[in-house]
């Protein structure tokens, strides 16, 4: 049984734990208290630390006092140079030292009883995961909810481009709650009117010239990570940006790598199962739900929500995040026999669902909770589908000569995000009120691209889409390849692989690839409904995740590696299994100028003709991990 409230909450606000280098983290504690004095218990208990750059009261407090009732010290902390906490703020470099720190500071403290965990999402996941790579000796379990692994390939840079997500975040959560914003009600009101729609319309921005100018230590680390793309940049080698270059290093305790299909960071989390579930004795598990990144606020009892985007799952979807987090503890620092029955992977199967239309307009994609001892599960079998000249994906290989498709890439006109494994892509609401009148921490965060699953066509709230808006397929510069309709029902679950042989008439372009369930047209949706279930990039002069840059000869085919994050999806009788190729994908990724000139902050533009092969030597085609029926 796992422990159930039965304390009363004493807190210390703002405790100073002083770091290595003498900077002090402003630290919230919570403990258990005698529920008749309110004076907190003498017995030491485990502690529960969650580290965060959002501020560690409000919903955080609320976290403190929910464990705190059952037993457990809550710490949580503001990061380095955030809110209350003091130095300055270079994002994810100093994390690994102060939560080692943080960990040992509290394992020496008379009410911790020597046993230190972690929980956290994003951000707060990062931050576990970078102070495991310091190995502190008192840290005994982890929680770690939608986190990064390596920052370079597939986060802040993904295979060669830039998720610019982190230019919205700098400019919104980020900036938006910088010190000197905090502390200056005019740069805070500057950031404040600043609509992030404008700045990705207008952009690229430039150094010294970004609203972020006000803030010129923030402006350094967005500029850094959108410019810097080489692996030998020593920024790409921090153990608080790349944790897989620290997995034989990494601390060996129970540890959950939870996650979701239409998170930010789904790949981030197998790859990091992945890396470390054989590498470490102790007991690791994968947790990977239908969800799109992040969860309900608390005191909502379900872990995120039924649906993703346009697509909803059923309630059999919802979990108990506080409930799953507690059943984990209990079991490793309490010994309580509450995870036992838990199995190594556990993953959300989409897609049985019957299509109908709910009553919200939602797609009934459904699925059900499936379990397995490995990942990727033990019996996939990897399917080849290969594109065709006629526009078929089939596991027929092409035996044909010289076959290719062009089209023409212009980068002022990029392919339009519509949702997918998105986060972040936020702007504040426009408001006339001056930050006094309505402050920013109450003003309501507007979605850019959508997350989770949607009908792959625009419509006039798409960011960049003009009219006359419709299917992305309809596009020149978007090619299609589709299966014959399933004559039964095709379950994939675990990675997938893409290679596009493409060639090009510029110096550096990118190529785009985009799986999508295909439901044939119903009375509900006459038009079909074209489901994205995942998508990845490939910058050319990265192809192959090179370190260093490797420009293009024109004319010449190149192999175009790209890995759509993992998913795990039924494609039903009478689907068809589709993959889109195209050169852009926006705001998602930052977009190619074509011009072979610097990262991001190329000012010079070129229309590309960019070329798809597909004949018996140049086979583009799609791997899928295909399960047993």
């Amino acid at each position: 049984m796992v422990s159930h409230p039965e304390y009363a909450v004493a807190a210390e606000l703002d405790v100073p734990i002083e770091t290595r280098d003498g900077v002090e983290l402003a630290t919230d504690i919570y403990r258990p208290a005698d529920p008749e004095t309110g004076e907190p218990i003498a017995e030491p208990k485990p502690v529960l630390l969650d580290r965060t750059p959002y501020n560690k009261r409000g919903r955080m407090e609320r976290h403190g006092e929910w464990f705190a009732k059952r037993g457990y010290v809550v710490a949580i902390q503001d990061c380095r140079g955030r809110f209350e906490s003091e130095g300055d703020y270079y994002i994810f470099v100093n994390e690994p030292e102060d939560g080692y720190d943080t960990v040992e500071w509290l394992a020496d403290q008379p009410y911790c009883d020597g046993q230190v965990g972690t929980i956290g999402t994003s951000y707060g996941a990062w931050v576990q995961t970078a102070l495991a790579t310091q190995d502190p000796p008192h840290l005994e379990a982890m929680f770690v909810n939608q986190g990064a692994a390596n920052g370079r390939e597939a986060t802040f840079r993904h295979n060669g481009t830039f998720e610019l997500r982190w230019l919205c975040w700098a400019l919104t959560l980020g900036g938006g709650f910088a010190k000197r914003a905090l502390e200056d009600e005019d740069v805070q009101q500057r950031l404040a009117n600043v609509d992030v729609r404008d700045v990705l319309t207008n952009g690229p921005v430039q150094r010294g010239q970004s609203p972020l100018r006000h803030i010129p230590d923030y402006e350094e680390w967005t500029f850094d990570i959108m410019t810097k793309g080489a692996a030998s940049d020593e920024l790409w080698e921090e153990p608080g940006l790349n944790f897989e270059a620290y997995y034989d290093e990494m601390a060996d305790v129970p540890t959950v790598y939870a996650g979701a299909w239409y998170d930010s960071y789904t790949k981030a989390t197998c790859d990091n199962f992945e890396g470390l579930a054989d590498r470490k004795d102790s007991d690791h598990y994968l947790l990977m739900g239908p969800w799109t990144h992040g969860w309900n606020s608390y005191p909502l009892p379900s872990w995120n929500k039924s649906y993703s985007g346009e697509l909803e799952f059923g309630e059999q979807a919802l979990r108990d995040y506080q409930e799953t987090r507690l059943r984990f503890f209990d079991h490793y620092l309490k010994g309580k026999d509450t995870w036992s029955d838990q199995p190594t992977v556990q993953y959300f199967r989409m897609g049985t669902g019957d299509g109908s239309q709910t009553r919200d307009g939602r797609l009934f994609h459904g699925g059900e909770w499936a379990e397995s001892e490995e990942w990727p599960l033990p019996d996939t079998e990897f399917e080849t589908y290969y594109v065709h000249e006629d526009g078929r994906l089939s596991t027929a290989e092409p035996t044909v000569s010289d076959s290719a498709t062009s089209y023409e890439f212009d980068p002022r006109d990029p392919v339009p995000t519509i949702g997918g494994n998105c986060s972040s892509y936020i702007t504040y609401e426009p408001r006339e009120e001056s930050i006094l009148e309505y402050p920013l921490s109450e003003r309501k965060l507007q979605d850019i691209t959508g997350r989770g699953g949607f009908d792959q066509r625009t419509r006039p709230d798409t960011f960049g889409a003009e009219p006359p808006y419709g299917p992305l397929e309809e596009r020149n510069d978007v090619l299609v390849y589709r299966s014959e309709p399933l004559e039964e029902p095709l379950e994939i679950a675990g990675p997938i692989r893409v290679r596009v042989y493409g060639s090009t008439d510029a110096p550096d372009t990118d190529f785009t690839a985009k799986l999508i369930d295909e439901y044939p047209p119903s009375e509900e949706f006459p038009n079909g409904f074209a489901v994205n279930l995942c998508d990845s990039i490939c910058r050319g002069r990265y192809r192959g995740y090179r370190d260093e840059p490797d420009f293009l000869e024109p004319g010449e085919v190149y192999e175009f590696y790209m890995e759509p994050y993992p998913t795990a999806n039924v494609f039903g009788e009478g689907h068809r299994i589709r993959l889109d190729i195209s050169s852009s994908n926006y705001p998602r990724y930052d977009v190619n100028h074509n011009t072979g000139g610097p990262l991001y902050d190329d000012r010079e533009y070129e229309v590309a003709t960019n070329t798809v092969h597909h004949d018996a030597d140049y086979a583009t085609h799609v791997e899928l991990p295909v399960q047993p029926r």
